[in-house]
């Protein structure tokens, strides 16, 4: 489609001008934007990283006709604005929602992208799967997990899911500016995908949103009821050798760790180890200003890998 297309040129042309932008958290954003000198864009960050408006002459005429011709434009008061940010994760670009996610089909891509693409690579690096492995990333967003995943094991067979179709299709188009081979599938879980697994790759949201949003909303648990979910559902999955990589958050209560001890449960269960532990031991702060997390001492950032014996 011209749309796709042209999506695909404006990755290839940001790459030639070596784009690096790297997204911050919403927070922080919103620290940056709120400077008298950052409200209307002056360079291409500022468009497609920043999500400033902008006046004419700021963009290059090649990339502003790309973002015409995928509709990615929008009026804003100082001119126009565009509906995409790009960022820079490990060499490859990617498409992803503008700044503010606030839709329910929002693209959301951050920090925790980058943590959870540096996991994916350090455990696949630390112990290599079979050259043809089956790796599935898990409600995969703009597709970071995936695409890291397949550019670690070329020759493994690599899928992503999710339930959004517009995550999936920026995450086709972010897997084929890298020149990942990945297939889409577009479901909730695993439900439609066959076969055993022999890696699934987990980045759920874990925090417990107001507005119930996909891309945000965790569940109960204080959010990480997703995540066991999740895993759970890829350990009924996996084949023997396999493993489950997590990358999430958990609410800590009076010292303790309820995702951890939910997660040992389900190991043992299902007859898999599990190595667990803290990425950050304190994130998103301001959550627990709110009812949801009156009775949080902090959240952390965890890591669990969930490995089902020979």
């Amino acid at each position: 489609m011209p749309a796709d297309a042209a999506l695909l040129d404006l990755l290839r042309l940001l790459k030639q001008r070596n784009y690096t932008f790297v997204t911050p958290t919403p927070a922080t954003h919103a620290r940056v934007l709120s400077r008298p000198d950052r409200q209307v864009a002056h360079t291409i960050e500022d468009v497609l990283g920043w999500s400033l408006p902008f006046q004419p002459g700021v963009m290059p005429p090649d990339l502003l006709e790309c973002l015409a011709t995928a509709d990615m434009l929008e009026a804003a008061a100082s001119g126009q604005r565009s509906r995409i940010r790009v960022s820079a994760l490990r060499g490859k670009l990617y498409l992803h929602s503008a700044y503010p996610t606030v839709t329910q089909e929002a693209v959301f891509f951050g920090p925790d992208s980058y943590r959870f693409a540096d996991l994916i690579a350090r455990e696949l690096s630390c112990e290599a799967p079979a050259a043809d492995a089956r790796i599935v990333d898990i409600g995969t967003g703009a597709g970071a997990g995936a695409i890291v995943a397949a550019t670690a094991c070329p020759d493994a067979r690599v899928t992503m899911t999710d339930i959004n179709a517009r995550a999936l299709r920026f995450a086709r188009l972010n897997a084929a500016a890298a020149g990942a081979r990945i297939d889409i599938i577009e479901t909730a879980g695993l439900e439609r995908v066959d076969g055993p697994i022999d890696i699934a790759t987990i980045n759920p949201p874990y925090i417990v949103d107001d507005g119930a949003r996909t891309y945000r909303d965790g569940g109960g648990m204080h959010g990480a009821e997703l995540s066991l979910e999740l895993t759970t559902a890829a350990l009924d999955r996996v084949a023997p050798g396999g493993r489950v990589i997590l990358y999430t958050g958990s609410a800590i209560v009076g010292g303790q760790d309820a995702l951890r001890t939910a997660l040992a449960q389900r190991a043992a269960s299902a007859g898999c180890s599990l190595c667990y532990r803290e990425l950050d031991p304190d994130v998103f702060g301001e959550e627990l200003d709110g009812p949801a997390y009156r009775d949080v001492d902090r959240i952390a950032l965890v890591a669990a890998t969930l490995r089902r014996g020979p």
